[in-house]
């Protein structure tokens, strides 16, 4: 059986490591430092699942009115396409999640973010 490659990303808030990678899906380890934050963004097309390993994870999740949620370890959410969303370390912890998404990684309309990307 072939060993898969590994990816490793690094970004502004931390990392991803991608071990996974097919025509059908991509698997990531995310690691979100504490106090870090992604952009808040929504996907055209890419649907993903993240499951939070260590955190936990504060996630926000639509446009007006921005809905906040916490997630455990254990804990699981989906974000379909088309669903503005962030994800947020708290300040004391580093946050580690996998992502289980369709393969459109490039798919990123960036609303805000504190690092100056678009």
């Amino acid at each position: 059986m072939p060993q898969q490659h590994i990816e490793i990303v690094e970004k502004p808030w931390g990392r991803e490591i991608i071990f996974a990678h097919t025509d059908k899906y991509v698997g990531k380890e995310i690691v979100i430092h504490a106090g870090a934050l992604l952009s808040r963004q929504y996907h055209r097309k890419k649907d993903e699942t993240v499951y939070v390993l260590a955190g936990p994870l504060i996630l926000e999740i639509g446009r007006d009115p921005i809905e906040r949620l916490e997630l455990e370890p254990g804990k699981a959410f989906h974000v379909p396409a088309g669903t503005v969303h962030r994800y947020i370390a708290p300040e004391h912890a580093d946050c580690r999640l996998i992502e289980v998404s369709t393969t459109e990684l490039t798919d990123v309309v960036r609303l805000e973010d504190r690092y100056g990307r678009n």
